[in-house]
């Protein structure tokens, strides 16, 4: 992973749009525009990392922080199709969440609905805190033990 640069905002809101097209069109939220203005209106390259496999761009991943949650939120990761189901997302997760247990603070983060991503975060320690017909809200607190609200 490398530190994200402004000029990396257009090949993630590409890979944003590639990926996540078939479960929004699946929900009925699919728009062509919208799904990469949203990725440029959030961009903050400081809180973001860009995941490279053999030097070539992969995808990317947030972590920013969280001032009401006093934690963070993990948003934008997006795996290019060509390197999924190799075990990269669990060595990222594993990255990420590392710094996020030393420093004792939960992250949260929402998925769509019907993701295969969500197992992803569930083996990762997430837990659903809230849901609704588009979104499954989830949180892991440090540690990754999953157990929250009891």
């Amino acid at each position: 992973m490398r530190p994200a640069e402004p000029r990396d905002v257009e090949p993630i809101a590409e890979l944003r749009a590639m990926v996540m097209r078939p479960d929004l069109e699946r929900l009925g939220r699919f728009d062509e525009h919208r799904v990469r203005q949203r990725l440029r209106d959030a961009f903050l390259p400081r809180h973001t990392s860009i995941i490279e496999a053999d030097g070539v761009f992969a995808g990317s991943v947030a972590l920013c922080p969280s001032e009401e949650d006093r934690g963070h939120r993990l948003e934008h990761f997006y795996l290019a199709p060509a390197v999924q189901g190799r075990g990269l997302g669990s060595a990222v997760l594993r990255a990420v969440l590392a710094r996020t247990d030393e420093a004792g603070e939960p992250v949260r983060l929402n998925v769509l609905q019907g993701s295969r991503a969500r197992r992803l975060y569930e083996r990762h320690g997430f837990e659903v805190e809230s849901q609704d017909p588009i979104d499954v809200f989830m949180l892991r607190l440090p540690g990754g033990d999953g157990r929250f609200g009891e």
